[in-house]
């Protein structure tokens, strides 16, 4: 039995949510008491993917085709197939859905039409269906001949999923009955047990017809009208996780949907109402959005969460449903927990106004800023290492993290120094960045042009590990006037706190202190890189597996950035041992991307002294070593064969592979490399220069190390990482890869017309010399 407590607090809420009277004649006036709340709601979407019990309610405008007659088989069938795997998964599926009306409409339709046109043909003897009309189909008639024909079709598509269904049509009497309340939650709890699913709709065959709310008179109640109402009573008495109501509208709107200021409102919170305007209902069902928020909130306060989205995009609606329960930023999900601090959205709108101001900045103003983030990694040292002992000490701890990112999360006094000794490097810098004038041109005579450096927008860098990421990243932003978006992971959640805070501090100096946001909040990387009209550029920092992950979810943001460090260091037969020897491209910090990953060994080399010493100093460096097929194939003894040649190891690992000349390594390269770094270690000058000259990467080097990769080993101050692009910026990218262009043009007036065949004036395309160190 379904027994409810409340309070008198929660007695006013529900009071202002109760759903108003409906005139339609499908509705079922109900009033029933508030539920004991089962328990609370999940806070943020990413607790969604805990989710055991979950209610999908399809709303009229979901399953049933744009012409009202019939139902979007397309978009049911992809609606079955996600419930059906989360079915398997274990979750425990309920579907309310609409349609039954549409079914009957159509199949009454085709009845009534072959019928006249029998009779038409009997009295006339000749088809007349041009002048037949369909009379006005009564809506219960058309419930009762198309639910029989929409649960069979559930049962079918359900089948190919191996998953039972059962129908339940409910009335207003199921929930008036004490009883037959009690006999529907065991029904439902039966069915669930034996991993089946409930089909659920109002009896609308049978609905009476619409009376006034006199059950309405108690306080804590909630009518059932539509299938919204039903499906947040159903989703509360049985104790649901999650609420799912697919509509054919993306969520909640701050201004009316459609509007080009309307913006779709992430997270709902009680309360939140009056930011709320609604649209019109749709074209098919009858409670609209303002009866399903209402349903929404007093589901959230039985305890079940609630998504409301668009079951009806193209786009989306194949996994629209299964992106919900991960977690993903989909539709507006209500929750009664409201973050302290702004939304990443809000994040974002505020570091564009503050980088724009940022931008307008005197070239001096910028470059104090960056100083004085310099002196503060210095002066702040202490707290800076305690904060990373404390990530450091927990990375240790819960084992998670690999050797080489636990490496590469680890700061010292040096690294700080040399941040501080790049970043004053990069001020200077600055001074020549925003406004520089890079070509000025005499179109015609009072016309000029000019074409300027200006900051790109708002960047996002998306980074793992690597805390000292946070100030390169800020002062390449503050020296090319951008505002800056930082998403860090966890695993450095102390120390990217502490140097965010001395980057607002260092920026607060020309109150600009907003320009650059560090993204605490739960935000999933794939839900970032759904900002397209808020973010400009996106820059990971991280794994090959983070890159490739962003490269695919940005689908409308372009990504900066390598995917693989795989680099390779070629020893010619024309090497010195010694330069082989010394260059430190695997041993000196394995884990960064600029490290050696293959080294190609000419076939000369194989059985002489050289080669022996080569791999001495592998081993005695304890870099373990992976045969390449046909260094392999002149071994009897071999070390284990690699499984690719295009591995990133990012430790104390390498793959040794025998090439017959210079071009069979380029020839290896430009199969198995990824664009990043490749050196060639030999004597022959003509040989290096072929090599430098046919390798088709962003960094080629003779006789050198390839950890040189680096923006401030480049004189650069800092990077914002290193891009295998073949556009833009390419290798270590610095303060000009964050900048972009426009043109100016100047005139007086000047009409194009003016210079046609007919025109009184001609182009001259002068250009105009440019003063060293020109800026506007």
């Amino acid at each position: 039995m379904w027994s409810f407590n409340y309070n008198c607090g929660f007695q006013q809420i529900i009071k202002k949510l109760v759903l108003p009277a409906c005139c339609c004649h499908s509705c079922v006036p109900l009033a029933v008491s508030l539920p004991r709340p089962h328990g609370k709601s999940f806070a943020h979407r990413s607790e969604l993917k805990q989710a055991k019990r979950i209610v999908v309610k399809l709303g009229s405008a979901v399953v049933t085709r744009g012409d009202e007659c019939g139902l979007a088989l397309g978009r049911l069938a992809s609606i079955v197939e996600q419930v059906a795997m989360l079915q398997n998964q274990g979750r425990e599926m309920m579907i309310v859905t609409s349609g039954a009306v549409a079914f009957g409409k159509q199949r009454l339709r085709h009845e009534i039409l072959l019928s006249q046109s029998v009779r038409q043909a009997l009295h006339s003897g000749q088809n007349q269906l041009k002048e037949m009309s369909v009379p006005v189909l009564e809506a219960r008639a058309c419930a009762a001949a198309g639910q029989s024909g929409l649960m069979a079709l559930y049962e079918a598509m359900f089948t190919q999923y191996s998953i039972c269904t059962a129908q339940i049509l409910v009335t207003n009497l199921d929930f008036h009955d004490e009883q037959k309340r009690r006999n529907l939650n065991s029904t439902l709890h039966e069915l669930l047990r034996m991993n089946i699913v409930p089909i659920i709709n109002t009896n609308d065959a049978v609905v009476p017809p619409p009376v006034p709310n006199s059950d309405l008179q108690g306080v804590n109640v909630i009518s059932i009208k539509d299938n919204d109402s039903l499906a947040a009573r159903l989703a509360v008495e049985m104790k649901a996780d999650l609420l799912i109501a697919l509509s054919d509208v993306q969520g909640l709107y701050d201004s009316p949907p459609g509007t080009d200021d309307a913006k779709l409102i992430d997270i709902f919170y009680p309360g939140d109402q009056q930011s709320v305007t609604y649209g019109t209902k749709s074209r098919v069902g009858i409670g609209g959005m303002e009866a399903k928020v209402k349903a929404a909130l007093w589901a959230l306060q039985g305890g079940t969460s609630v998504v409301i989205a668009n079951g009806t995009d193209p786009k989306v609606t194949g996994h629209v449903i299964t992106d919900i329960v991960e977690g993903k930023k989909v539709g507006t999900f209500f929750s009664e927990v409201k973050p302290a601090g702004p939304t990443v959205e809000q994040q974002t709108e505020m570091a564009r106004h503050s980088g724009r101001t940022l931008a307008s900045l005197p070239p001096e103003q910028r470059e104090e800023i960056i100083c004085c983030l310099a002196d503060l990694l210095t002066e702040r040292k202490e707290e800076i290492l305690a904060a990373n002992r404390k990530d450091m000490e927990l990375a240790t701890v819960t084992g998670f993290l690999a050797q080489p990112l636990i490496n590469r999360l680890s700061l010292s006094t040096s690294k700080l120094n040399s941040l501080a000794i790049g970043l004053r490097q990069l001020a200077v810098a600055s001074r020549d960045s925003v406004g520089r004038v890079l070509r000025r041109t005499r179109v015609a005579n009072n016309l000029e042009l000019e074409q300027i450096t200006v900051p790109i927008g708002v960047l996002l860098v998306i980074f793992e590990s690597r805390p000292d990421c946070l100030p390169q990243v800020s002062a390449l932003a503050i020296a090319s006037g951008n505002a800056l978006l930082l998403k860090g992971g966890k695993e450095a959640s102390n120390t990217n706190k502490i140097l965010h805070q001395l980057t607002q501090e260092a920026l607060s100096i020309h109150g600009v202190s907003d320009a650059i946001q560090l993204v605490s909040t739960r935000e999933e990387v794939e839900d970032l890189c759904r900002l397209d009209k808020m973010i400009d550029l996106i820059i990971p920092r991280g794994s090959s597996q983070l890159v490739r992950d962003i490269q695919r979810a940005a689908k409308g943001i372009p990504v900066l950035g390598h995917s693989e460090g795989v680099c390779h260091v070629y020893i010619d037969a024309d090497a010195s041992i010694d330069k082989a020897l010394d260059i430190d491209s695997k041993c000196d910090y394995p884990a960064a991307c600029n490290a050696m990953e293959t080294l190609l060994i000419h076939r000369d080399l194989l059985r002489t002294p050289m080669f022996d010493q080569i791999i001495d100093m592998l081993r005695q460096e304890q870099v373990k070593i992976h045969a390449g097929p046909r260094f392999a194939s002149y071994l009897t003894f071999s070390p284990s064969e690699v499984k690719s040649l295009r591995t990133e190891y990012g430790d104390l690992e390498c793959c040794i592979e025998v090439v017959d000349s210079m071009q069979d390594a380029v020839d290896h390269i430009h199969k198995y490399g990824s664009s990043h770094t490749d050196v060639i270690v030999t004597e022959s000058e003509e040989t290096a220069e072929q090599f430098l000259q046919q390798v088709d990467s962003a960094c080629v080097f003779w006789n050198t190390s390839s950890r040189f990769a680096d923006g401030y080993r480049f004189g650069l101050g800092a990077e914002v990482g290193i891009s295998t692009a073949r556009i833009h910026a390419r290798g270590p990218v610095g303060l000009e890869g964050l900048l972009t262009t426009k043109w100016v043009l100047r005139g007086e007036g000047q009409t194009v017309s003016d210079f046609s065949e007919q025109g009184s004036m001609k182009y001259l395309h002068e250009n105009i010399p440019v003063p060293q160190g020109s800026f506007r």
